[in-house]
């Protein structure tokens, strides 16, 4: 042994710069190139969000037109990669239709070995258009439906969501979608994005990064989080016809006894956050939306229940996947299908740190105390 400090997970360990996001310790709110997030979600479309964290600025009213032309035009799934998803099992997890689409659509794109800046914007943009139509496909083809063929008179949520279910959604889903796709879009140094960057750092390529950030974001203590709080719904049970105070009744209980058992409950606390995640705010008040919209007050009355009792417990707070993953459920969506829609808005971010990377770049390679045997001979 040694007696270098080790920083387990990197926890407080700053390796590079970056100016794709922060969170402000003084407002606790999280920024996107120095815009508030949660004024962003009120006032802006996913599309200018995305503009915004590949270019550093809004786009203006003609440059948002072209950007929206160039998404349209690539929304529709490619032949070849709906038949290489027919090809795997239905019971194989969405996040791994995921990760192969990033690989296959990787190896057919036609600047697939070419990592200019100006290459590299375009993959970015060809991925954030084309992942909405491997998730969308994926959950129907489980259910035994065919593909919903994407329309070029919708925005990119509104499609999103007519590519899934179908049907046109009303405004107000739309909104709530569109809510969710903005706070999810990007973290800085989260562990996926650093995975990404870590590839990016061996002169690899865009889709390689992006692929491994897939794999990096299903994990349940990064972005499988969302999952795993309807999974706590579903198993205190979901009961349609109580009461907004008799299922919160039922949830605080269910955590009381959670805790008493020292389980490990998903949706709450996060590292970056002091005084709780500044994105949930604004999703909260999303699923509020969803939850009259559908008529569903027992949703809300597990959400009271569970973050009640954790609060007067252990104070933690909760984080954006807690209202994430029932605002997804009322939508409609099947629980493992919550990732995956997290990886379509976190390609922007993933690919916003890539390019930063790549026009700056340092291999990361840190370095490990060693605590086995020490050199022996045979």
């Amino acid at each position: 042994m040694t007696d270098t400090e080790i920083k387990k997970g990197l926890a407080g360990v700053v390796v590079d710069y970056t100016a794709v996001s922060k969170v402000n310790p003084d407002t606790n709110s999280l920024l996107y190139r120095g815009y508030p997030v949660q004024e962003l979600a009120a006032k802006c479309s996913f599309e200018e969000v995305a503009y915004l964290l590949w270019n550093g600025e809004l786009p203006t009213p003609d440059q948002l037109a072209e950007f929206t032309a160039r998404e349209r035009a690539g929304r529709a799934l490619d032949p070849a990669l709906k038949a290489i998803i027919d090809a795997l099992p239905k019971n194989a997890h969405p996040m791994d239709i995921c990760r192969t689409a990033a690989s296959v659509l990787g190896a057919r794109h036609e600047l697939a070995e070419n990592s200019s800046p100006e290459a590299n914007m375009n993959k970015a943009i060809d991925l954030f258009s084309a992942m909405p139509a491997v998730v969308a496909y994926d959950q129907r083809r489980r259910h035994g439906q065919h593909i919903v063929e994407p329309r070029d008179d919708l925005g990119y949520s509104a499609n999103f969501l007519w590519m899934t279910f179908g049907e046109e959604q009303v405004p107000e889903v739309v909104d709530a979608f569109n809510v969710s796709m903005i706070l999810y879009a990007e973290h800085s140094f989260n562990a996926s994005t650093f995975t990404a960057r870590v590839v990016t750092s061996t002169l690899s390529d865009l889709h390689s990064a992006v692929t491994a950030a897939i794999g990096a974001l299903k994990g349940p203590l990064h972005g499988g989080a969302n999952e795993a709080v309807m999974h706590t719904f579903d198993e205190i049970g979901i009961r349609n016809d109580e009461s907004l105070e008799d299922a919160a009744a039922r949830a605080k209980a269910w955590m009381e006894d959670a805790l008493a058992q020292k389980k490990k409950v998903m949706g709450f606390g996060h590292r970056v956050y002091k005084h709780g995640d500044s994105r949930v705010p604004t999703m909260k008040a999303a699923l509020d939306k969803m939850i009259a919209h559908y008529g569903r007050p027992e949703l809300l009355g597990l959400y009271n229940g569970l973050e009640q009792a954790m609060d007067e417990a252990k104070a933690i707070k909760p984080n954006l996947d807690y209202p994430a993953g029932p605002t997804y459920h009322l939508m409609g969506f099947d629980t493992p299908t919550f990732t995956p829609i997290f990886v379509a808005s976190r390609i922007t971010g993933w690919t916003a740190h890539i390019m930063e990377q790549s026009a700056s770049n340092s291999l990361i390679r840190p370095l490990s105390a060693y605590n086995g045997v020490e050199q022996r001979s045979m």
